[in-house]
């Protein structure tokens, strides 16, 4: 019987998961990484612990605040002083929900590591190589925030739900008693109370956010910003200006604390370049390829090639144009339901 970590946030997907690796015969051990302490006093941690004892599994709660702060937290901050728009959920997966469990189940000789992601893993049986596809729910699919996932770690992880859609999830969730069959999902980042970034990276850095000028891209002042970390590219509300029509932000310019406002239509580019590059289906990009490309996690995927550049970066050319690309958010390339790989847009 093999044996299994399943990652418990205390929600219903990781619950539920563990409950499908347990019907399927695998040694299930539910393990939560102690990552933040949260505002709920760590009610997650309860719950997890409340479900697998109900189970009949092994739970243990593990720290990893260190590597949390280290890997998500401080280049999550690092990101928004510098004018970009992260995306610690991609972070937090590639380094801690996958990474720190891998680490773990090697210390107690387990085999596979499982989450409750909405997304499927396979290999391809010419090259060997892992990539992960679309799950069946496309409302739920969660494959956008896993592209940066290695080889190592797809090869060992198991996502049980991701022929399920949400409804069944909650259904196998109440047919075993579970009590957090209906709870609602979190939409927020775990660590930013109320989704407010600014007042999260001002009181735990002691960040002072310096005032500058809203401009347009003549550079006509409208009037004065609160500092570059309150806004990122797209936003149209909170921006504080009585103006005509709508505003929205195109860029920020990081040393002169200057927001850049225009149209809607300002918003729109056919082309970007992203570093960081992360390939799955293939081991690196030898020629341009036509994909879908996705360049937020709630963006629909528009056609678009991509292709090497000198500097080791990678171009996209949209074959229409795309609205709101963010420097520091993900663009992944799909073909089909598969993902190729993606990186981060520069």
């Amino acid at each position: 019987m093999d044996k299994v970590i399943v990652g418990m946030s205390g929600g219903v997907d990781s619950s539920v998961a563990a409950v499908l690796l347990k019907k399927a015969g695998y040694d299930v051990i539910g393990v939560t990484l102690n990552v933040w302490e949260n505002s709920d006093g760590n009610n997650f941690a309860e719950d997890a612990k409340y479900i697998c004892e109900k189970l009949e599994i092994p739970y243990l709660v593990v720290d990893y605040k260190k590597e949390f702060e280290q890997n998500v937290i401080l280049p999550f901050v690092n990101e928004y002083i510098e004018g970009r728009t992260p995306n610690p959920c991609i972070l937090c997966n590639r380094y801690i929900k996958f990474e720190a469990l891998l680490d773990y189940a090697n210390k107690i000789g387990a085999k596979y590591i499982a989450t409750g992601h909405y997304s499927r893993i396979e290999q391809d049986k010419e090259t060997g190589r892992y990539y992960i596809k679309k799950s069946a729910s496309d409302r739920k699919d969660q494959t956008y925030a896993l592209y940066d996932l290695t080889q190592e770690q797809l090869s060992r992880v198991i996502m049980p739900l991701g022929d399920y859609t949400k409804e069944e999830i909650r259904n196998i969730a109440e047919q075993n008693g579970l009590i957090n069959a209906n709870r609602k999902d979190s939409q927020e980042i775990c660590f930013v109370e109320n989704n407010d970034y600014a007042k999260f990276i001002q009181d735990r850095f002691g960040y002072v956010s310096k005032p500058g000028n809203f401009v347009d891209s003549s550079g006509k002042v409208y009037g004065k910003n609160k500092g570059i970390i309150h806004y990122t590219v797209g936003q149209r509300r909170g921006l504080g200006l009585s103006l005509k029509h709508p505003m929205y932000v195109l860029k920020i310019d990081k040393d002169k604390n200057n927001v850049i406002i225009g149209n809607e239509k300002d918003l729109e580019t056919t082309q970007l370049e992203c570093k960081k590059l992360n390939f799955m289906l293939i081991e690196k990009l030898e020629k341009p390829i036509k994909v879908m490309a996705k360049i937020r996690y709630n963006a629909k995927p528009a056609p678009a090639t991509i292709s090497n550049v000198d500097n080791g970066n990678v171009k996209v050319v949209f074959e229409e144009p795309v609205k709101g690309v963010a420097p520091g958010q993900a663009v992944v390339f799909y073909i089909d339901d598969k993902v190729l790989g993606g990186g981060i847009i520069i």
